[in-house]
């Protein structure tokens, strides 16, 4: 049995090897000690399913708001003074940084962008991008590089309304932004390229704004700019701070996505098979993508008060970190959890989060996934790794992506 206190754990959690391949040690700690302190992450590690769904419904108890500018506070004064531009951002209620009912304000603004019906609209605008770039690619095909990274950053950016030529700085930042995410103690190198991140977004975000003031166009951007002008709806930081959100939370996810879920597909060529000659097995294979390979691997909550949660005594201000992708694998609620099977039934995965903050972006991955990868396997009858294993990114521990996903046909 594990104890909470477990040095060897606590710090395989921070290990490369972890990152790379966490399912193994995941299960133990569902199975052993499913609500576990880690020193090196600063969180309590949440790891069952039931407990994850807790801790998403249970807003009372698990707050959205100050979860992420708590990471410096580890930091000596010294250093710590150097954070103002990271910390002001992160005390800023915004999308995924409020609860209600600041939260339920902020997204009444952005749900029409979002809606089924909104998203499908686009379908032939992400069909085109989707053969342009695959149009544009270089022999030597590398999927992340040429389709699952660029697609969901121009497809976002459009949205807002920003260029479609700024795409690139999009992804450029969100991999800043977001390098130190998913530890509560991170390297200073890591706060440092996160905060730089911000204030170049920031930055060029409100130059953005100042274009739409003077001239509105019919875009997200403009209709949050005409919402900033009623001070009960939103304020010029909540602007700055949702857009942020917007641009970075609507690039990496999908991109996770499309190069994970196509990776899994080479991986199980029997379900590949399958799915290509049945291409009304998609939805489904969608959703087992999401519950396999999730995203958003980990997410933070902050503790508002005293709370038990899996046996274990969760203090005010703690952070408890809901590892989504453990849950995902929950055995109790998956059979054969780790076996990637497109035609599972009753997949409740929690790859979008559950409750209040359900990810708002969920019908547009779901949208972009599916073009993306159907296009794929369309033009390339013959799919299939270039290189032996996964190139994995352990740069940034909340997120489960690739690095690259070079392929041959």
């Amino acid at each position: 049995m594990i104890e909470t206190d477990n040095p060897v754990i606590d710090s395989a959690l921070v290990s490369d090897e972890f990152l790379r391949d966490p399912y193994g040690l995941m299960h133990r700690l569902q199975s052993e000690a499913p609500v576990f302190w880690s020193e090196s992450i600063g969180a309590w590690i949440i790891t069952r399913y039931d407990d994850v769904v807790t801790t998403f419904r249970d807003v009372a108890h698990f707050s959205n708001e100050g979860r992420l500018g708590r990471a410096v506070e580890y930091l000596s004064p010294e250093q710590r003074a150097n954070f103002g531009a990271f910390e002001n951002h992160y005390a800023t209620k915004s999308l995924i940084h409020s609860d209600p009912p600041d939260h339920t304000r902020l997204r009444s603004l952005l749900n029409k962008a979002f809606t089924p019906r909104a998203v499908e609209a686009m379908r032939p605008r992400i069909q085109t991008l989707v053969n342009e770039l695959l149009d544009s690619a270089p022999s030597e095909l590398d999927l992340i590089r040429d389709l699952a990274s660029p697609l969901p950053a121009i497809v976002i950016g459009e949205i807002v309304g920003a260029p479609t030529e700024d795409s690139g700085r999009f992804r450029h930042w969100a991999d800043a932004i977001l390098a130190f995410q998913g530890l509560n103690r991170p390297p200073l190198a890591a706060l440092e390229r996160a905060q730089s991140g911000l204030v170049e977004m920031r930055a060029y975000l409100n130059d953005l704004i100042a274009k739409r003031r003077r001239r509105p166009q019919d875009d997200l951007l403009t209709r949050l700019v005409e919402a900033e002008s009623d001070s009960e709806r939103l304020s010029e930081s909540e602007l700055l701070s949702t857009c942020v959100t917007l641009l970075v939370a609507g690039h990496e996810t999908t991109m996770s996505l499309i190069g994970n879920g196509l990776l899994m597909l080479m991986q199980n060529p029997e379900q590949l098979q399958q799915l290509r000659q049945d291409p009304a097995l998609m939805p489904g294979a969608i959703e087992e993508m999401l519950r396999v390979e999730s995203p958003v691997a980990r997410q933070p909550r902050r503790v508002v008060q005293d709370v038990t949660l899996g046996g274990q005594l969760l203090g005010q201000g703690q952070i408890a970190m809901q590892f989504v992708n453990a849950a995902n694998r929950d055995p109790i609620y998956f059979p054969d959890p780790d076996r990637f099977d497109i035609r599972r039934t009753n997949n409740r995965h929690l790859a979008f989060g559950q409750g209040v903050h359900f990810c708002i972006g969920a019908p547009l991955a779901r949208l972009e996934g599916p073009i993306a990868i159907a296009a794929v396997l369309r033009r390339m009858p013959n799919l299939r790794p270039a290189v032996d294993g996964a190139d994995w990114d352990i740069s940034k521990p909340n997120s489960r992506l690739l690095r690259s996903l070079p392929v041959l046909n």
